[in-house]
């Protein structure tokens, strides 16, 4: 297993931020799962309810295919006319506060994430402990870092941003591809911004294809998160803490 030999301690302004969008993360994805219990079902394309086909359907809650309703009546004699019925069934739906909230904490991530990528950039935080090397690409250390985790054995804490490939590797994937994604497919379901940008459902496909693509987002955000914890109690959860959010 590979030995570290130096200490680097995060600056204030990561620790600050770090515990910030951490907070906030973890608010998105308690009030996301809300949200998405309140209607279980993804679609792709710009329109879909309860009574057409869903791309997926999650049982996360009673609302997962109740069949809860009357016979449904066509808007009108075409084929494929839109069709309209009413609920014989008492949903589960808690979505006013739950999107409130994630309103919220959504520009609270993206307040904080902006201070941290321009201080980052400015610093050379990025160039310098996240944007991988030309030198990082050996393969004999990739190879040696993939059978590491394969074998969770974990590297010690150094308590700073001394990070292998694969670190620098999924950290530059998250802040520059997942996150960014997460934000603007989120934007893209409110009618507000999109009455002002309706590129953005060109680009996404629609509000429901925009839905589906922030789920999947999310999702894969929250088994990085599980898996940066895993990392973190494995490398010396006392000694990571400390860097990070004390500084010592």
């Amino acid at each position: 297993m590979i030995k570290e030999t130096h200490n680097i301690n995060h600056a204030t302004t990561v620790r600050l931020t770090h515990l910030i969008l951490s907070l906030s993360v973890i608010t998105l994805l308690l009030s996301g799962f809300v949200i998405l219990m309140a209607h279980p079902r993804l679609y792709w394309g710009e329109v879909g309810n309860d009574l057409t086909k869903p791309l997926l359907e999650l049982p996360i809650s009673k609302n997962y295919k109740h069949g809860g309703w009357t016979t449904s009546t066509a808007f009108y004699s075409t084929l494929n006319s839109p069709v309209s019925a009413s609920r014989a069934f008492d949903i589960f739906n808690q979505n006013g506060w739950a999107r409130s909230l994630h309103f919220m904490a959504g520009w609270i991530l993206v307040t904080a994430g902006s201070i941290y990528l321009i201080y980052s950039l400015f610093s050379g935080h990025i160039r310098k402990n996240i944007l991988p090397r030309y030198s990082d690409f050996n393969f004999k250390n990739i190879i040696i870092e993939i059978k590491e985790h394969v074998l969770l054995q974990i590297r010690a804490a150094t308590g700073g941003p001394n990070y292998g490939i694969l670190q620098k590797i999924s950290y530059f994937i998250v802040i520059f591809i997942f996150v960014p994604g997460t934000v603007v497919t989120g934007l893209t379901m409110s009618p507000a911004v999109t009455a002002a940008h309706p590129l953005l459902l060109d680009i996404f496909g629609g509000y429901q294809s925009a839905r589906t693509i922030h789920f999947m987002l999310a999702a894969v955000l929250l088994l990085f998160t599980c898996v940066h914890v895993f990392m973190v109690i494995k490398s010396g959860f006392k000694k990571q803490i400390k860097s990070m959010f004390i500084g010592r």
